[in-house]
């Protein structure tokens, strides 16, 4: 009997499970890389580093703002960098950190060019400077640049870090306004216009994105495409949310931070949660430079041999 067509079906459907398994096993190949090398090159320690480097940066890089932006009169700086860092943060852990910034963006200071504010920016850099060392080891390079260009680039982040939440705060003054002309002049707009109310959290999580791409891309040693950097970028996000929400969680539940820290208690929950969000960047590249890995395994095992 003739079985033309069913023995075509049967050679497709094993070429596609066979693709299948393939693909399986190529993504496993590539978490398991990133993870070894995650653990092996001191991938723990580096996100401790990143997390304390960070938290002491967080508010030179305020200080240094806010003088900046005061020097420039945009006087709504302060308010507007609270929310784009702290937004994507869980309120048990910002909420008091976030007004420990406020109290000290209220303090007035002398002038921009003051020894304090030019000594906030080297610390600011600092932190900047956490994340390019980490970087270099997750995607397995090292740093052929001068010590002094990538200080120069760190400083040049954070000065248009200042500048970007500027021109945002801007914006965010006119924001109001905006809105309440369209409720006047288009009321059949409503559904839309209270959907824009969260302006807020969409500008936060777009900053955010923009911010994790801008690193991989420039902070590292050497040259990546923007879609070789795409899957991290994604990875840490997803992460970055499940472990935001777990954390919360687990503070809400079980954690008794107060009662053993006293008032070091929301320094010690920042601490704790920046450390896990420094262990996920950096897992996010890993699994970049593992992907370009297996990339580059496989086009050498498909180019013949000489």
């Amino acid at each position: 009997m003739w079985r033309g067509p069913d023995r075509q079906k049967d050679l497709r459907r094993s070429c596609q499970d066979a693709i299948r398994e393939h693909k399986v096993k190529r993504t496993g190949s590539v978490i398991w890389d990133a993870i070894t090398h995650f653990n092996n090159d001191d991938g723990w320690a580096m996100a401790s580093h990143v997390a304390l480097s960070i938290l002491m940066a967080l508010f030179p890089f305020m200080i240094f703002g806010t003088s900046l932006a005061s020097f420039l009169g945009a006087y709504a700086y302060a308010d507007t960098a609270s929310h784009l860092i702290f937004d994507t943060w869980p309120d048990a852990i910002a909420a008091p950190i976030s007004r420990e910034v406020v109290n000290v963006l209220t303090v007035e200071r002398g002038g921009l060019l003051t020894l304090s504010v030019l000594a906030a920016a080297f610390f600011s850099a600092n932190g900047v400077e956490a994340l390019r060392v980490s970087l270099n080891r997750a995607y397995r390079v090292s740093e052929t640049r001068s010590w002094y260009v990538t200080r120069a680039q760190s400083l040049l982040f954070v000065v248009v870090a200042v500048l970007v939440i500027m021109a945002i705060s801007f914006l965010l003054v006119l924001a109001p306004l905006a809105l309440k002309l369209a409720r006047q002049f288009a009321p059949w707009m409503d559904t839309l216009i209270s959907a824009v109310d969260n302006w807020r959290i969409l500008i936060a999580a777009m900053v955010l994105v923009i911010g994790l791409v801008v690193s991989h891309l420039w902070l590292p040693d050497g040259r990546r495409r923007l879609y070789d950097v795409l899957p991290g970028v994604a990875v840490t996000l997803v992460a970055w949310m499940a472990g935001a929400l777990a954390f919360a969680s687990y503070l809400k539940e079980f954690a008794t931070y107060v009662s053993t820290y006293a008032g070091l208690a929301s320094i010690m929950i920042a601490l704790v949660f920046l450390y896990i969000i420094a262990a996920i960047f950096i897992l996010g590249a890993e699994i970049n430079a593992a992907i370009l890995n297996a990339r580059m395994r496989a086009d050498s095992e498909q180019r013949p041999a000489p």
